[in-house]
């Protein structure tokens, strides 16, 4: 189902203004390059831009209807004006521009209007680039091009002073939970996982992801052991945690989580549960958050993000865990 006009503008609010007033003053560039992160509506808004080209009856002239047969084919893919690029393999190769310009050379089937999306277009081969980059010096009239890209530093600088580069912003954490919900994440665990990534696709991954899963419940009880003593949580690396987190980046993700736990103990203790990440663990550290004062869980996140750093510098991960296991207990 495509997103509307409303649901992409509070996604990216001002992408979508600058958008709707090209459209009234009919203004539209011969070229745009959308540029950010993969996950923020660049694809969905091209669409969007598309239908609001062809509707056939926009609403305020900028609101594509979605009932006319140009809205519904351009969100079927099947419209014969509008041309989508993906690169073929790993990378845009010169033979789809030229196939695009040959397109391109002929007239429009039922308007004068012709549209083309490149996603990925940092992806071009240099050839790929400069067959393009022609195009772009001399655009037919009533051709648009929306140029997608996740990497706008691997794009030429004479394709984008060719482009109105439009960029999009990070999504907002709310933002990023109803996107996961809208795509099938359950929504207990969706503010979980936006507090681990912001890329859609990654999430959704984590999502799916059994040793994931596994991840949240060690680190819960490893938790749990730091709050009886020490030679328990100290059996507990050897018995689970190092059986589970092997390698760096696995360990990485450990401690991430373990941060987040510390930081729904901060949030219960300044009244903001509504911001907990743990939601199936609420109950439980309502019961450990009031028994510690903000001060040593300020003290304790840090020796987490210490631990984090140490990590990154190479420290034999076994002594590393051992040694932030004995800072957490201290004082606890």
């Amino acid at each position: 189902m495509a997103n509307t006009w409303e649901e992409l503008e509070k996604m990216q609010p001002v992408v979508l203004k600058m958008i709707r007033n090209s459209l009234i003053k009919k203004r539209i560039a011969h070229a745009y390059l959308f540029e950010g992160l993969r996950g923020t509506g660049k694809k969905e808004i091209g669409l969007l831009l598309a239908k609001s080209l062809f509707c056939m009856s926009p609403q305020e002239d900028v609101i594509p209807c979605e009932e006319c047969i140009n809205c519904k084919r351009i969100n079927h893919g099947n419209h014969p004006d509008i041309h989508i690029v993906e690169p073929d393999g790993l990378s845009i190769k010169k033979q789809q521009i030229q196939q695009l310009q040959e397109e391109f050379s002929k007239t429009g089937v039922e308007t004068n209007q012709k549209l083309y999306i490149i996603h990925h277009a940092d992806r071009m081969t240099v050839n790929a680039a400069n067959s393009l980059l022609k195009f772009l010096e001399e655009p037919h009239k009533q051709t648009y091009a929306i140029l997608i890209t996740e990497q706008i530093q691997r794009m030429l600088p004479t394709i984008l002073s060719r482009c109105q580069v439009l960029s999009f912003k990070p999504l907002s954490t709310k933002q990023f939970v109803k996107r996961q919900v809208d795509m099938g994440v359950r929504v207990e665990k969706a503010p979980l996982i936006a507090q681990l990534t912001n890329n859609i696709d990654e999430a959704l991954g984590l999502n799916d992801d059994e040793w994931f899963a596994q991840a949240r419940k060690i680190v819960v009880k490893l938790y749990e052991m730091l709050r009886r003593n020490s030679l328990e949580a100290m059996t507990f690396l050897q018995d689970e945690w190092f059986m589970h987190f092997k390698d760096k980046e696995q360990i990485d993700r450990g401690l991430d989580l373990l941060l987040l736990i510390f930081k729904d103990l901060l949030y219960i203790q300044i009244g903001k549960q509504e911001q907990t990440v743990f939601v199936h663990e609420v109950q439980k550290l309502e019961q450990y958050a009031f028994k510690i004062s903000g001060r040593r869980l300020a003290a304790q996140m840090t020796d987490i993000l210490e631990a984090k750093r140490k990590l990154q510098a190479n420290m034999n991960t076994q002594l590393l865990m051992e040694e932030l296991v004995l800072k957490l207990q201290e004082g606890s």
